[in-house]
């Protein structure tokens, strides 16, 4: 993440708040260690703009106004500003959660974001119609056309036509 906008996980930042958060963390004494200790911090790193960085996260110095005025930011847009699950040693990256209406059971599926709706049908299959059978009906919170894709990658994978 460079130049005058940054992304704080699905948020974008406006650039006065990257210079806000810039400026406070010249002035943060414990940033100022890390800086100092940076050829012995593996997970720590400076940006070309001389900003402070932790893997992916911006470092926000412990400045109690810019950190309201960044959770005011975050809380006052329709984006979700968590920065989404560690990945696993199978990159796994998000959990799909699969409930069942009648039982008010669920389960809980490792999956990545990037997988296709195919791979998506064959776990499906694979973990959840192998306990309960075939589903009557699907009810997705996404997009109509996900619901309608999936249906129709599902049935294929059972060998019968959508």
């Amino acid at each position: 993440v460079s130049g005058q906008h940054g992304y704080w996980a699905s948020l974008r930042i406006e650039p006065d708040l990257i210079f806000w958060i810039k400026e406070a963390q010249k002035e943060d004494s414990e940033i100022w260690t890390i800086v100092e200790n940076l050829n012995k911090q593996v997970e720590f790193h400076l940006d070309e703009d001389n900003v402070l960085w932790k893997g992916t996260r911006l470092v926000v110095p412990n400045d109690a106004t810019l950190r309201e005025a960044l959770l005011t930011e975050a809380h006052s847009s329709p984006f979700s500003v968590h920065p989404g699950l560690p990945q696993t040693q199978r990159r796994h990256d998000a959990i799909w959660v699969v409930v069942d209406r009648l039982t008010k059971s669920a389960h809980f599926l490792p999956i990545r974001k990037d997988y296709s709706v195919s791979r998506l049908a064959e776990i499906f299959q694979q973990e959840i119609v192998r306990l309960h059978g075939t589903p009557s009906a699907i009810v997705s919170d996404r997009d109509p056309r996900f619901a309608s894709r999936f249906w129709e990658r599902f049935t294929e994978s059972l060998g019968n036509q959508a």
